[in-house]
């Protein structure tokens, strides 16, 4: 999220056929930057099953693409923020780096369109429910903005008010950039992307609504408990609808900031220990995760030297036998037991069991390396490691020559998004963190615990 909006605002286009037009005209921005040279490349690529060619953007052409996507908001500006993750490698470095605005950046609405949401959802004398409403926003996401208020009560919340237009054209901003994707290629040969598709929409739909997104934060709060490393907001019932999420206000910086000269090792090093633990706890002890990687989710309160966290819109509840199959992937990972592996992934349906030999070793190989962190004894140094880009370029050449061509269940997407992101904000924040002593007690613990009991 976008920490200080000084923008005046833009409307956000709310009709279909609005949304259609702005789309694409990005479109077009994107298909003339990468040109009919670009387009036979990735074309002669795809078809000789080699990785994607990159793309070669000019920063112009990608400016202008980002703001149409960043002016659309929504399913749009969220899957480009999700593809901006990776553009290091499909992007050139000049357009990659404007890509990652994406992630930085939203433009808040105006103020007429802030009315109508405000009196639509509390009625025409909305503002007798406050004694102070502080109208520009202090964050704006894809999906909605933020405000501070006092109610007249005395309560300081933040309003988490959703943009007009978001919910109803999800449908169709997935299928426009579905038909996108598989144009341009994105998609790996032999894969089926659909399902992920089906399963993007379902979790698009219920982070526009904001009452299923308070019973999640509830949820969530429960299982957090009185944990004093975490400060998670209450969720003010009276003044929470579908379109509007009112909880406390909590004051802190991004806590990607903590990778800036005016913060100690200490405080990095805690804070990505901190929610490197919260990541596995979710899956292994929980069964329940906030499954995006948006580093403005997370807030650092250098006061309490506690980390806030926020946005429950994507949590999502996992089902108890994909808990116990990642359990014993990552356990067999751990303990170097590759035939162990090998029935966790085909449980899984990242394989097939009468996949090829060698198929079978690319995916075990991958595998290993991705659980460096948690095998090797100790701190783990995430600044000095090259891993992200072992396991992405190994992984990424493999995915697109068909030797993966196994379809997992789609509810792995997010689960692969949030430990991707939690990786990336370790290496962001150049911690070091002893992975290895939270898997023996989260994983292996339970994972020989249950041996135990089956023998």
């Amino acid at each position: 999220m976008s920490q200080s909006m000084k923008s005046e605002g833009l409307a956000v286009p709310s009709k279909r056929l609005s949304r259609l037009w702005h789309l694409g005209r990005a479109t077009g921005d994107l298909a003339a930057g990468i040109g009919v040279k670009g387009f036979y490349e990735m074309a002669r690529s795809r078809a000789g099953g080699a990785a994607p060619a990159r793309i070669q953007l000019s920063a112009e052409h990608t400016r202008r693409f980002t703001e149409r996507l960043a002016r659309m908001r929504g399913a749009v500006m969220k899957m480009g923020q999700l593809m901006s993750m990776d553009g290091s490698d499909i992007f050139t470095p000049e357009a990659a780096e404007i890509m990652s605005a994406l992630r930085e950046r939203a433009e808040p609405m105006p103020l007429s369109q802030l009315s109508q949401v405000l009196e639509g959802e509390y009625g025409h004398d909305w503002n007798k429910r406050f004694r102070r409403f502080e109208f520009t926003p202090i964050a704006a996401a894809s999906i909605g903005q933020v405000h501070r208020a006092e109610t007249r009560d005395g309560r300081l919340v933040a309003l988490k008010i959703q943009f007009p237009g978001v919910r109803e054209s999800i449908d169709s901003d997935l299928d426009n950039l579905a038909f996108l994707g598989k144009t341009m290629g994105f998609a790996p040969k032999g894969v089926d992307i659909q399902p992920f598709l089906d399963e993007a929409r379902r979790q698009l739909h219920r982070e526009a609504d904001y009452q299923a997104e308070a019973e999640a934060l509830n949820q969530y709060r429960a299982w957090v408990g009185d944990d004093e490393n975490f400060v998670i907001p209450a969720v003010h019932d009276d003044l929470t609808t579908r379109n509007i999420l009112a909880m406390d206000f909590v004051e802190g910086v991004p806590v990607d900031r903590l990778a800036g000269p005016d913060y100690r090792r200490a405080a990095r090093d805690r804070a990505a220990t901190l929610l490197m633990r919260l990541t596995l706890r979710e899956l292994f002890e929980f069964g329940l995760v906030q499954t995006d990687p948006n580093f403005g989710n997370y807030l650092y309160h250098a006061e309490s030297d506690r980390v806030v966290l926020l946005d429950f819109g994507a949590t999502r509840e996992v089902a108890p036998h994909l808990v116990e199959q990642y359990r014993a992937l990552a356990a067999s990972a751990i303990l170097d037991d590759r035939e162990a592996m090998r029935a966790a992934s085909v449980a899984l349906g990242y394989m097939a069991e009468d996949d090829p030999r060698e198929h079978v070793d690319a995916m075990l190989d991958l595998l290993q390396l991705s659980a460096e962190p948690l095998r090797q004894p100790g701190i783990y140094d995430f600044g000095a490691s090259d891993l992200f880009e072992r396991v992405y370029h190994q992984g990424r050449e493999r995915f697109h020559s068909g030797v993966f061509n196994a379809t997992p269940e789609a509810a792995t997407l997010f689960l692969h998004r949030k430990f991707m992101g939690s990786f990336m904000l370790s290496r962001r924040l150049r911690a070091r963190v002893d992975l290895a002593s939270m898997a023996q007690e989260l994983v292996l613990g339970e994972a020989l615990a249950a041996q135990s009991a089956a023998a």
